[in-house]
């Protein structure tokens, strides 16, 4: 059963890359859904088909090589990632809104030419880092810093940035759990370029991990669930990069770091979403054919009933998530609509998969069933991109308490 077939009218478009993605996952992504995250192995294989796919810029305009889509196109392809593997869907969704977008959204088009093709294209992955050791929800206590060079000695390939106009930065600092760092051909960074100056001294910057001296993947972390997406911490020790990485103006970062989580938000909402819909499935599946008493146990009032409100939860979230990208289309302000989304897919998510786990019973507890891994990987979508408190903060805030 995929209920995203039978509500909400999307245009045909649309409805054409929801359903190719869609086969594409029954195909190349379900039969290995486990295996990587029993080996906790990045599938690169699965990210080059999605590039040929050309599903890795889909938000992105075709003058960069993407898609051309919208957000909302964005959202169902999320979707259906997410409900065969989070880790796929994870990596997916911090490649194109947080590595990619910002880019395209503040970047200068020299720098869209070099940095966002490539990610549009799926030459490579990105990433984005925010998250420090010792900052977590707030976001302003950073210590990773951008201190302006006049030096010009810094090269990258074959490109050499002797007698650039405008020196260089030195980056150093620590971010801690940064999606894709290990496997990503570039990285969007937040430092401090005006210390004391709180949320106005933030800057980004695009560091390059292949080339750029003095960055490092310290720790790849192992988690309670999608490790099949790499986490990761990594350092900046005297990292020199060309002053024309800094991506808009400096003391910038912040506002830009709010535009991009507003999308992002929805990125996670749509990942929740899809999260829900495969838990959902192998539970109704498994009703279904799961005999006790002579009778499938799904016409047991008990885990009917169970099945029903899953369902239920799970088409609100997704037409909320729907509304939340319709209104980012529109260009609308979307701070309250994408954290409502955020935060309701990403609970009514954790709640899905705990009862999807419930209906399977002991079977439910082992990996030979896809419940279990659906329950671990949903509880980070309470976490990642502005934690729920964060959210109900935010939410408040918008009613003006």
């Amino acid at each position: 059963m995929n209920s995203t077939s039978m509500n909400f009218d999307l245009p045909d478009e649309h409805r054409m890359i929801r359903d190719s993605v869609r086969e594409f996952c029954e195909a190349e992504i379900a039969p290995i859904a486990q295996e990587i995250e029993d080996e906790h192995r990045f599938p690169a294989e699965i990210f080059d088909q999605l590039a040929d796919l050309d599903m890795l810029g889909v938000p992105v305009a075709d003058e960069w090589g993407g898609l051309g889509g919208d957000q909302l196109m964005y959202a169902l392809v999320t979707e259906e990632l997410g409900r065969v593997s989070g880790s796929v869907g994870l990596s997916y969704a911090a490649h194109t809104s947080l590595a990619s977008k910002p880019i395209e959204n503040f970047g200068n088009d020299e720098q869209k030419e070099r940095w966002l093709r490539p990610l549009a294209t799926g030459e490579y992955l990105g990433g984005w880092a925010l998250t420090e050791p010792g900052s977590g929800s707030d976001a302003s206590d950073m210590e990773t810093t951008a201190e302006r060079s006049s030096a010009t000695s810094h090269s990258e390939g074959d490109e050499t940035t002797a007698g650039r106009e405008g020196g260089e930065y030195v980056l150093n600092g620590t971010k801690q759990f940064i999606t894709n760092a290990s496997v990503a051909g570039s990285i969007l960074v937040k430092a401090v370029t005006e210390p004391g100056a709180g949320y106005d001294g933030i800057s980004t910057f695009i560091v390059d991990p292949e080339n750029d001296d003095g960055f490092e993947v310290t720790t790849e972390w192992d988690k309670m669930g999608l490790n099949a997406s790499p986490t990761c911490e990594i350092q900046f020790t005297d990292c020199r990069i060309p002053a024309d990485r800094l991506l808009g103006e400096e003391g910038e970062g912040w506002e830009q770091t709010k535009a991009t989580l507003d999308g992002g938000r929805i990125s996670i909402a749509a990942l929740s979403v899809g999260l829900a819909q495969g838990a959902f499935e192998a539970a109704l599946a498994y009703a279904k054919e799961r005999e006790q008493f002579d009778q499938p146990i799904g016409k047991f009032d008990a885990v009917r009933d169970m099945l029903v409100a899953m369902d239920r939860k799970i088409e609100r979230a997704r037409l909320l998530t729907h509304k939340a990208a319709t209104a980012y289309d529109n260009g609308e302000d979307v701070t309250r609509i994408s954290s409502m989304a955020k935060l309701d897919a990403s609970e009514i998510c954790r709640e899905v998969a705990e009862d999807a786990v419930q209906v399977l019973g002991g079977y439910g507890y082992t990996t030979d069933f896809a419940p279990q891994r659906f329950y671990r990987d949903a509880k980070l979508m309470e976490i990642g991109e502005g934690t729920s408190e964060i959210q109900r903060m935010v939410l408040g805030r918008e009613l003006g308490l």
